[in-house]
């Protein structure tokens, strides 16, 4: 997907956080979020919007550090998403998505936060979608994408983690691989780390299923036995991997 779509795809789903959201209480608890409510997961993701609409528009060479104000607090709303939500699409689809700027990821580009806050506002609508008990849907090409931002952008932060670096070993292998398609994902731990690579190769764990049950059991917003995945091999490595790899 390029930026134009990313942006395109955004646009949708802002338009369906604010929905859910519309459907249930702000004090509803999100499991999926630990400690937070629906309104913190709005906070946080309305937030998130006009920081990065801010980051783009300024095409700022480093991180701006940015938090909620009471006012914003107070703006708390379905309104309030969609506004903030619009504005980084148009900011977005108004600036060159080859423009240098900061990221946190590998792609030291526009085109890197239009990627970005699609998957963002993605995954925290699914966690509102999961607080009202309703099965998350996605389009398989950005479930896909998802999967391979996370993984690959996780890989250039580990060395600033503290629970990524835990993340090593001595050869072991795991897989993600999604079901009935020529896509999958090999993580590599050694003494130095983990490394990500899309290379066919002998497994130690292999997690298959569907881009949505794969995407949501990875970023651990659903339970490896509860969704619709199947697992070969070993059970431990791959909740080591869960356990050191949460991503909010």
């Amino acid at each position: 997907m390029d930026h134009v779509e990313n942006c395109n795809a955004l646009e949708v789903e802002v338009t369906r956080f604010s929905d859910v959201m519309s459907s249930l209480p702000l004090d509803r608890d999100v499991s999926t979020c630990p400690g937070w409510t629906v309104f913190d997961v709005a906070e946080h993701l309305g937030a998130i919007h006009r920081w990065a609409e801010e980051l783009v528009r300024l095409r700022s060479p480093e991180r701006i550090v940015r938090e909620s104000s009471a006012t914003e607090r107070a703006a708390v709303s379905p309104k309030w998403i969609s506004d903030g939500g619009e504005l980084l699409v148009a900011t977005l689809l108004g600036a060159n998505p080859d423009d240098e700027m900061w990221a946190w990821g590998l792609d030291q580009h526009v085109r890197f936060w239009s990627r970005r806050q699609l998957h963002e506002t993605l995954v925290h609508r699914m966690d509102l979608e999961l607080a009202a008990q309703k099965d998350p849907r996605v389009e398989d090409a950005i479930a896909i994408d998802a999967i391979d931002e996370y993984l690959f952008n996780f890989e250039r932060v580990a060395g600033h983690s503290p629970d990524l670096s835990l993340l090593r070993g001595h050869g072991e292998k795991m897989t993600f691989r999604i079901r009935d398609v020529d896509t999958l994902w090999s993580i590599t731990f050694d003494e130095d780390g983990f490394n990500v690579s899309s290379t066919e190769d002998r497994f130690d764990a292999e997690l298959i299923g569907s881009p949505v049950e794969v995407l949501l059991a990875i970023l651990r917003r659903r339970d490896i036995d509860d969704g619709n995945v199947e697992l070969i091999g070993d059970r431990q490595l791959l909740d080591f991997w869960l356990t050191h790899s949460a991503f909010d």
